[in-house]
């Protein structure tokens, strides 16, 4: 697929996607979401990919909303639509991804662009970012998961603040309160995450994505994440990945995973 707002690259079993639509602060149209979905769909499915960083372009914004010109006119109905296809397509797709994926925020992440670095397993700023969900500046509330989320990761009461208030954040108070996990400066933050990614890919990846399936199982309504992990843990078991990681334990030597 020719990509018309994205932009990827590979190297080391690692994937990098940029949000490529620098005049736009990279804001989230129809098209992007579609394209990210196709593009986290193919990577997922490629087994020499084992972490994923997204990006923005520019230095100005990792994104900056959704493009609000798209839906300015639409109905209840259609806005409904809208938030749930979003999410089904995007938002809850990146959180469930077998493969990890890192958002480099490198601005501003506002509205879309903030509830698709929270969709993300690990979140990394520079130290110039802005984050907020300014949607009831807008008269209207967010919808691609922010509501959500953003308590789930910094508690409800700084949640509700953030999003009644519609207030951006600095780097500095998004670490302090959890939202995101590191901070660095502009030049290094691709290359920090780079590290972490680094870092993960030296391990299982059939491990990885059932240690995913079963943080995300706590979140879900009417699922026990304890019964989850009890699950998941037993089918480690039968995997490749397993029988692999400890016999290089067992033979002191460094395991070679294949993701089986």
């Amino acid at each position: 697929m020719n990509y018309q707002n994205i932009l990827i690259a590979k190297e080391h079993n690692i994937a990098t996607i940029i949000i490529n639509r620098p005049d736009k602060l990279n804001a989230l149209n129809k098209v992007t979401i579609q394209e990210l979905h196709h593009a986290f769909s193919v990577l997922e499915t490629h087994h020499d990919v084992r972490a994923i960083i997204i990006s923005g372009s520019g230095e100005k914004a990792f994104v900056a909303g959704a493009d609000i010109a798209e839906f300015a006119e639409f109905s209840v109905e259609e806005g409904i639509q809208l938030s749930a296809q979003g999410q089904e397509t995007l938002f809850n797709f990146v959180e469930n991804l077998r493969v990890p994926v890192i958002a480099a925020i490198n601005g501003f992440a506002l509205g879309g662009g903030l509830e698709l670095a929270m969709a993300c397993h690990i979140r990394v700023a520079s130290d110039n970012a802005k984050m907020g969900l300014p949607e009831v500046s807008l008269g209207v509330i967010p919808g691609y998961g922010g509501t959500q989320r953003l308590p789930q990761l910094i508690g409800k009461g700084r949640a509700l603040e953030m999003i009644l208030s519609a207030a951006m954040i600095s780097a500095e108070e998004g670490y302090r309160v959890g939202l995101v996990n590191h901070i660095t400066k502009p030049d290094e933050l691709l290359d920090f995450c780079y590290e972490i990614a680094q870092k993960i890919i030296k391990n299982s990846p059939a491990a990885i994505a059932m240690a995913i399936h079963a943080v995300n199982a706590n979140f879900r309504e009417g699922e026990n994440g304890y019964e989850t992990e009890i699950k998941s843990f037993g089918k480690c078991f039968g995997t490749v990945d397993f029988k692999e990681g400890t016999k290089a334990f067992l033979e002191k030597r460094k395991a070679v995973f294949t993701g089986e």
